[in-house]
C-alpha cells in the first residue's frame, strides 16, 4: 500500500473521501517545524498560554504542544461557524469562553484552518481586551481566500479551497479520527 494511503480504504462515512491532500507523515513533519518555531519565538520567559478551537484543533493541539521545548499551559475555546454544512454560515458563535487569565501572557490561538476569516475576526479583539503580553495565531491550514485583520504568525500548509477532513477536522462530527487531511 502506497505511503499515506488509508488502511481502511477511502470511503469511510456516509461521503466518500476523494483523495488525502496532507499524509500522516507531512503532518508529522510540519507539526515538528511549528513546535520548533514557537520554540524559538519566545525566549522571554514570560508565561505561554496555547488556546484552542475545539473541536477541530484537538489533534493538531496535542501534537503541537507535545514539540514546544518550554513551559505552558493549555486551554480551550469553542466557535461554530458551520453547523452540519459544508460552507460557513458566517456567524460566529462562541460555545464555550474559559475564564483562563490573558494578562501578563503570551497568548498562542490554535486554529485548524482558516479559511473565511470569521471565527479570527470575532475572536482576536474579544481575547486582545483580555491584556495578553502577546497574542499570536498557529494555523494548520490555511485557505487564503480573505484578508484577515491579524494573519497567522506560523501556517502548516496552504490549502486548497475544498472541504478538508481528517486529522481533527469534520463533516458532521465525522472523519475527525483519520489521521490524514482528505477532501471531501
Amino acid at each position: 500500500m502506497a505511503e499515506g494511503t488509508p488502511a481502511w480504504g477511502v470511503a469511510t462515512g456516509p461521503d466518500s473521501l476523494k483523495e488525502v491532500v496532507y499524509t500522516e507523515s507531512e503532518l508529522e513533519r510540519r507539526v515538528q517545524e511549528l513546535g520548533e518555531a514557537i520554540t524559538g519565538f519566545y525566549s522571554d520567559g514570560k508565561e505561554l498560554l496555547v488556546l484552542g478551537l475545539l473541536k477541530g484543533s484537538f489533534i493538531f493541539l496535542a501534537d503541537l504542544v507535545r514539540r514546544i521545548r518550554r513551559p505552558l499551559h493549555v486551554d480551550f475555546l469553542v466557535a461554530s461557524s458551520y453547523g452540519d454544512g459544508k460552507v460557513s454560515s458566517g456567524e460566529v458563535r462562541l460555545l464555550y469562553d474559559p475564564n483562563t487569565r490573558l494578562r501578563g501572557r503570551h497568548v498562542v490561538l490554535v486554529e485548524d484552518v482558516v479559511d473565511t476569516g470569521a471565527t479570527m475576526d470575532r475572536l482576536i479583539p474579544l481575547l486582545q481586551e483580555r491584556g495578553a503580553e502577546s497574542l499570536e495565531i498557529c494555523a494548520l491550514l490555511h485557505k487564503r481566500l480573505t484578508a484577515l485583520e491579524k494573519e497567522p504568525r506560523w501556517v502548516g500548509f496552504d490549502a486548497p479551497d475544498e472541504f478538508l477532513v481528517g486529522y481533527g477536522l469534520d463533516h458532521a462530527e465525522n472523519y475527525r479520527h483519520l489521521p490524514y487531511v482528505a477532501s471531501l
